[in-house]
């Protein structure tokens, strides 16, 4: 218990000129891959082609993906559907005018389903127009979740921790953004989910830090104001990093274990998550100092008592 109570005493505000160079050209380019490359959009963005199968005997994942694979649907998302025997299969847009009739006769014979004794139940076309209201939908969920945030933080903090809050959020989310676009990561619904994720995450980690500055701000009143963010980083940074280590065990559990419906979200949280630690250091305390925080910031307006006694 003695090395989870001792306070270390690295000096992180020292490269903070240096951190916020990085952290920029690193947005920046961020940026300009989700913008010039994109992202690998699912088929829940662009579009396909649903469809449920029943099995008499409970399936491996696996080896239907591995079936499918190998008549040409590499890009097939499958996953069980209420039970071990149901399967849902989701295609991307098939090329030209296939009928359903083709699509589900094709797709049953690579799914040996003479041999294996499969039941077509359902088989639906998600038109491009779908995918795009869901776009739209996930964007209006990532705003509405930002602006929230926005408006908590202006009532929680005074307004300069609040612009260091905010940046900090915007740099993890396109950090995030712009490493799915270098490793061409589907972009799906677990994957939004994902970057909805870090958008509290983070905020909990900053808050954390801030409640720490501003008390020893009012404690420590002859203390220069980088001498009071490096010890609030300091006192946190045991509890930072014990949150994450646990984080990141159960994230790498569902990354190898998990199987492929949710990589995606595991490869996009374990980024996240570790961004988010650099990003309540060197972003949101980081502003914070560049834009002149100081211990009268946080207190109460004096008020003039009046005598009205003769």
């Amino acid at each position: 218990m003695r090395f989870f109570n001792r306070v270390p005493k690295f000096d992180f505000m020292g490269p903070r000129i240096v951190g916020l160079w990085v952290s920029g050209i690193l947005t920046a380019a961020a940026l300009a891959l989700v913008l010039f490359r994109g992202l690998n959009l699912g088929i829940d963005f662009t579009g396909g082609v649903l469809v449920e199968v029943e099995y008499q005997q409970a399936v491996e994942l696996d080896e239907v993906r591995s079936d499918l694979a190998a008549a040409g649907y590499e890009r097939a998302v499958v996953q069980f559907f209420g039970s071990s025997t149901a399967v849902m299969i989701r295609l991307p847009p098939t090329e030209g005018d296939a009928s359903s009739a083709q699509v589900s006769a094709h797709l049953l014979e690579a799914l040996h389903a003479d041999d294996k004794q499969i039941e077509l139940r359902r088989i639906e076309f998600v038109g491009p127009q779908l995918g795009e209201e869901l776009a739209e939908k996930g964007g209006l969920a990532l705003l509405t979740a930002f602006i929230g945030i926005v408006i908590y933080i202006a009532f929680r903090f005074e307004w300069k921790f609040a612009i260091g809050a905010i940046a900090a959020q915007c740099h993890d989310a396109l950090m995030m953004l712009g490493f799915l676009s270098v490793m061409w990561v589907e972009f799906d619904i677990t994957t939004l989910a994902a970057v909805l994720a870090l958008f509290g995450y983070s905020l909990n980690e900053t808050i954390v830090i801030f409640d720490r500055v501003r008390e020893n701000l009012l404690l420590q009143r002859r203390s220069e104001i980088l001498d009071v963010v490096n010890l609030s980083v300091n006192q946190t940074l045991m509890r930072s990093v014990i949150t994450h280590l646990t984080t990141l065990l159960v994230l790498f559990a569902l990354l190898f274990l998990g199987g492929p419906s949710v990589h995606s979200f595991s490869v996009a949280m374990i980024f996240g998550v570790l961004v988010s630690l650099y990003s309540s250091i060197y972003i949101s305390t980081n502003m914070a100092v560049v834009m002149g925080v100081k211990r009268e910031d946080l207190l109460p307006p004096e008020t003039k008592e009046i005598d009205e006694m003769p």
